[in-house]
């Protein structure tokens, strides 16, 4: 059995010997992706990565950033973030405005909660022998750029940038390299750091494309549900937040379509919506695909994992009550770029709603999946 943290390694180092026989293949390399347990997305985009990583040949090691923070303050990060953002978003508003938001002169940073895991992220690189560190969480890349500024971490670092609205703890200039979502959003990190940076599109797994798997069987179900009504997913998120989710769902209900609550893990969010008249509450979904392709449109409150899940379905996505900080950026910038329409109140996502199910325009332009692997293979390589 492989070790633990080199998941499917014996497998890659013959793969990769095999192409490399063939000429084929630049030589194995081994990169820790550093990700953070904070909703799902994050750690969905780790996995993706180190999937693609591994069908290429090469071997990963993944680890979670706020596992790396002494006296479990990772886990109590998590927790303030997530109540935060349920129960007191003008907290977490504030808390944005203060440490992410760019511009307004100086503003303080994570650099010292950073500094509280330098040893241990040492210690992971050391220990798996990594030839680079991927770093796909904004905590992460405060990490690796200030080791790599300071000449502390030997191995080059990338970042992932999983957001639309790049806020200023994603760039750090010690690090070599960013991955992006989109070129304006790659031209935007080269304009402001001075560093490379590339548009690699969203990392999201194979079975996320037009008419999945699971569609008929969703079609059927929500048939069963909606009668005649339009389906619209209403997202949450993984931790099954939001603002006033009941009254979207009322509103919907009230327009004629069929809310499709999303409510991840929230249990108690489930149950309160599914008290809401003509609304379908469900908890957490493995089928993604099917059940997307299966709606008409996605409302959605982030900008995160859903919503690239939906465009790379080929359902198109409004944006609506966002929650604050990266989330109403996000949302804005992924309208702004044309992927998105955005509804700034309830008539407008009507209006929004009857002229995409009716099979009027719909925001025209499609994320490109780029190449992740290549420009990693690259930074890895030995020098």
């Amino acid at each position: 059995m492989p070790p633990r943290s080199v998941p499917a390694g014996v497998r890659s180092r013959a793969r990769a010997g095999r192409r490399r026989r063939a000429g084929a293949a630049p030589a194995v390399s081994r990169l820790l992706v550093v990700s953070a347990s904070m909703g799902a997305g994050h750690d969905a985009v780790a996995v993706e990565l180190a999937r693609r990583l591994r069908t290429a040949g090469h071997e990963t090691l993944q680890t979670d950033v706020l596992k790396l923070l002494p006296a479990r303050i990772g886990a109590g990060l998590r927790g303030f973030y997530r109540s935060s953002i349920r129960h007191v978003p003008l907290v977490y508003a504030g808390i944005y405005a203060a440490f992410f938001r760019a511009g307004g002169g100086p503003r303080p940073g994570s650099t010292p909660l950073a500094a509280l895991a330098e040893d241990r992220l040492r210690t992971e690189v050391a220990d798996g022998h990594a030839d680079a560190v991927v770093a796909v969480f904004h905590l992460a890349a405060q990490l690796t750029g200030r080791l790599r500024a300071r000449g502390r971490l030997a191995v080059p670092s990338a970042v992932v940038i999983t957001d639309f609205a790049v806020h200023r703890q994603w760039l750090h200039r010690g690090n070599d390299l960013h991955l992006c979502l989109t070129e304006e959003i790659a031209e935007d990190v080269r304009h402001r750091l001075g560093r490379p940076a590339t548009a690699c599109g969203p990392l999201l797994p194979d079975r996320f494309r037009p008419h999945p798997a699971g569609e008929s069987h969703w079609r059927r179900r929500l048939a069963g549900a909606a009668g005649r009504r339009p389906p619209v997913l209403l997202s949450a998120g993984a931790w099954g937040v939001g603002s006033r989710l009941d009254a979207t769902a009322r509103l919907l209900s009230r327009a004629g379509y069929l809310p499709v609550a999303l409510c991840g893990r929230n249990e108690r969010l489930r149950r309160a919506l599914a008290e809401v008249p003509g609304t379908l509450a469900l908890g957490w979904v493995n089928d993604m695909p099917g059940l997307l392709a299966a709606c008409s449109a996605v409302v959605d409150n982030a900008a995160g994992q859903t919503a690239l899940e939906a465009l790379a379905v080929g359902v198109p996505v409004i944006g609506y009550r966002p929650i604050p900080g990266h989330g109403a950026e996000g949302v804005r910038r992924m309208a702004a770029l044309g992927l998105t329409a955005y509804a700034v109140d309830s008539w407008q996502l009507v209006q929004s709603l009857d002229r995409l199910t009716a099979g009027g325009a719909v925001p025209g332009r499609r994320l490109s999946r780029g190449d992740v692997v290549r420009p990693l293979e690259r930074l890895a390589a030995p020098r």
